[in-house]
């Protein structure tokens, strides 16, 4: 099926991207000594200069300057003092994480199955049994006959603090498996193939690699990404099964540092996608599936600020392209004349085509409409006619979910509201009915009708309109009776929409008397690509404001009131919690900032990291403009951060993070312990075995989501 340039790369880590729920650190060593008091960290002058600008990072000696080994025993050190400092924090409060983590535990079924879906000559669906961690992935015949497991994820993680699957891939004749693990959080992934009919792993290991694996070569090959020493991927390589990867052959190679390299199939699966490209530039190229050292052809040449995606149907070319609309058009081209695009479907001031999919004898364009999901059914004849897939409730979340066959008469969609958990759907091309196959069941018990659901819009400084998306027991006080304690949440970069979906998590705050709010705020695209764009690079303070005065605006509308309000956010929804406390402390009761982008001038500056390149067209370049150093530094929230009053705030790190560092939090924090002038607590919390996910395992971030929830109640003084 047709792969976006920009979602290969995000898709492959290669992009930041919200992180999972953050995990529980390791057990670390009881240091009495912090049990008393916070840990107070050790400041070493340095000093740097640019454009002329002096400034002065005492905390810079937390970064082990032989990263990304990390073995400075001071850091270390310290990292342990804080961790030590937490759970003596959290320690009063163990019965009420253990209350909640067995509430969580209640609503998850433990013993479960996604639903089957046809592949070929097979139906392929995972599951998770009662009291494991990790997933199992199946399949059986279409034509009868038993259940093959094809791989065990506890297995493979069994006596490992971590672990990660990445890509998942079997090949089109069903006798191999190629998957790739990671076992730190570094997001360093070795891929390995297994031979499907006797069980055993081949010899070929591919270590290092950050990429999907794609068959070709008609089950002969396969395609991946291997990360550089700054860990990018630059490149296409291709391995032939049965060699030495040693053997293996450079397809593409990409010289541009802030370009990243992915690859995917048409959806005929007949050519090679092979995308490269940043936040807002794009460059793809086509080459024979069966041939794939071939002659490529290059589609249209980058030009910035262009993104384009490709697909392919016979000898014409889908394009999916903002190059005449900000909210993007479909186009087509002879695939002999790949650049001479003509429209098929207008770019619309009012829908925002995010996405579009080829099938046999349909295709389905996805997007959405003043900011709610929208499928849409169109025929090859007639472009201007299509068919929406409707659902009855005012707001919700939906899209194709797992479509992999290309001569399909039922499309398979997923579906969730804020109050109407996780459900599939196959809807029938033939009678344009839904028809209901699963819908997540919650074990302890889920009464919808117990809930309500608002979408409100309030009025950012600027004048515009941001949506806000609510949820409560119908049972707790709204603006009209007082309102309640409120937590809100948001992201805010990359053109990231924060779905209003569906939580179970969520239910042990609204059963305590809290409402919920998500501020679909700019920096997202939830509104549309212009709404993206509002919210970076110059204009990055509107993503700011706008959280900022979503939650002045709940005050005066009554939802709310001013220090009854929890926030969280993470990467760089962390770096809007760094900078909301900063600016407004007071209207905060606490806050939780996940492996937090606060460090922002820093990391911008040093492009040895293995985002930063690809990241300057999300927020700037500061070491070639003036300009943009000082506009990161007017809000970067470690730069930031004055003699004042902070809410109070629990903050997260993962030692191995190789998207947000694990300095970045913790020099925060430690220039927060400095001059912060309340006695709120401020809590550290680093996992020292994971990355930006955090810990893996479902029950353990169901442990980390209890112990988060247990710090806003305690500071809300609603430990019940």
């Amino acid at each position: 099926m047709k792969i976006s340039a920009y979602a290969l790369l995000v898709a492959a880590g290669l992009f930041a991207a919200p992180p999972l729920t953050a995990q529980p650190a390791e057990d670390q060593t009881d240091l009495t000594e912090t049990r008393v008091s916070p840990p107070v960290a050790e400041k070493r002058p340095h000093e740097y200069t640019r454009h002329g600008i002096t400034i002065s990072d005492p905390y810079h000696w937390m970064k082990d300057q032989s990263y990304p080994t990390i073995d400075d025993a001071d850091v270390i050190a310290h990292l342990e003092k804080e961790n030590a400092y937490f759970e003596a924090q959290m320690a009063p409060h163990e019965q009420l994480v253990e209350t909640i983590y067995e509430e969580l535990k209640g609503r998850m079924k433990q013993d479960d199955s996604s639903v089957p879906q046809k592949d070929g000559d097979w139906l392929y669906w995972s599951s998770v049994e009662e009291g494991k961690e990790y997933r199992l992935h199946w399949r059986k015949p279409v034509a009868g006959g038993p259940d093959e497991l094809l791989l065990d994820q506890n297995q493979l993680a069994e006596g490992k603090d971590y672990f990660r699957l990445g890509a998942f891939s079997v090949s089109d004749d069903g006798r191999y498996l190629a998957y790739s693990y990671d076992d730190n959080g570094s997001e360093r992934f070795t891929a390995r193939i297994k031979d499907l009919q006797t069980g055993e792993l081949l010899d070929d290991v591919i270590p290092e690699t950050l990429s999907g694996l794609n068959w070709v070569a008609n089950d002969s090959a396969i395609l991946y990404g291997k990360a550089n020493e700054n860990w990018r991927v630059d490149n296409a390589r291709l391995h032939r099964i049965g060699t030495d990867v040693a053997e293996d052959i450079e397809i593409y190679r990409e010289e541009d540092e802030g370009f990243r390299v992915g690859t995917g199939l048409t959806a005929q699966e007949d050519w090679i996608v092979i995308a490269t490209g940043d936040n807002e530039t794009s460059e793809v190229r086509l080459v024979r599936a069966d041939d794939p050292t071939g002659e490529q052809i290059l589609v249209k040449p980058r030009r910035k600020g262009i993104e384009y995606d490709v697909d392919v149907r016979g000898d014409t070319l889908f394009v999916h392209t903002n190059d005449e609309h900000v909210n993007f058009r479909v186009a087509t081209a002879p695939l002999d004349k790949p650049g001479e695009w003509t429209t098929l479907i207008p770019g619309s001031d009012e829908f925002y085509l995010t996405d579009f999919d080829l099938f046999k004898d349909f295709y389905v364009t996805e997007g959405r409409l003043n900011g709610l999901d929208q499928v849409q059914i169109r025929s090859y004849d007639d472009a201007g006619r299509f068919i929406p897939i409707t659902f009855p409730e005012a707001s919700y979340v939906t899209g194709l979910s797992n479509n992999p066959e290309y001569d399909v008469s039922k499309l398979r969609l997923s579906y969730e509201s804020m109050v109407t958990p996780g459900s599939v759907y196959d809807y029938d091309m033939a009678s344009g009915t839904l028809e209901l196959l699963k819908q997540d069941e919650i074990p302890s018990g889920y009464n919808a009708a117990d809930y309500v659901t608002e979408r409100l819009t309030i009025r950012a400084r600027d004048g515009a309109m941001i949506p806000v998306s609510v949820v409560r027991r119908k049972d707790t006080p709204g603006p009209d009776a007082g309102g309640a304690p409120l937590h809100l949440y948001a992201y805010g970069a990359y053109g990231y929409a924060v779905p209003p979906g569906f939580s179970t998590s969520r239910l042990s705050l609204l059963d305590r008397g809290m409402s919920y709010a998500i501020a679909h705020i700019r920096g997202g695209d939830d509104l549309g690509r212009n709404w993206y764009l509002q919210g970076k690079m110059n204009a990055r303070t509107n993503t700011f404001n706008d959280f900022v005065d979503v939650a002045k605006g709940l005050v005066e509308q009554g939802y709310t009131a001013k220090g009854r309000i929890t926030a969280s956010g993470g990467s760089a929804g962390g770096e809007l919690m760094g900078v909301i406390v900063n600016t407004d402390p007071e209207l905060w009761g606490a806050v939780a900032a996940h492996v937090p982008f606060v460090d922002v001038l820093n990391t911008m500056l040093d492009e040895s990291l293995p985002l930063t390149p690809g990241e300057w067209p999300e927020w700037g370049n500061p070491i070639e403009s003036k300009q943009a150093f000082a506009y990161i530094l007017s809000y970067s929230p470690y730069d930031q951060v004055v003699a004042q009053d902070y809410p109070p705030m629990l903050v997260t790190a993962g030692l191995n993070d190789p998207r947000v560092t694990y300095w970045e939090p913790m020099k925060w924090v430690a220039k927060l312990r400095e001059v912060k002038t309340d006695d709120n607590l401020l809590l550290l919390k680093t996992n020292m075995g994971a990355g930006h996910g955090g810990k893996s395992g479902r029950f353990r971030r169901l442990y980390e989501q209890a112990e988060e929830f247990a710090f806003f109640l305690t500071q809300l003084g609603l430990e019940k």
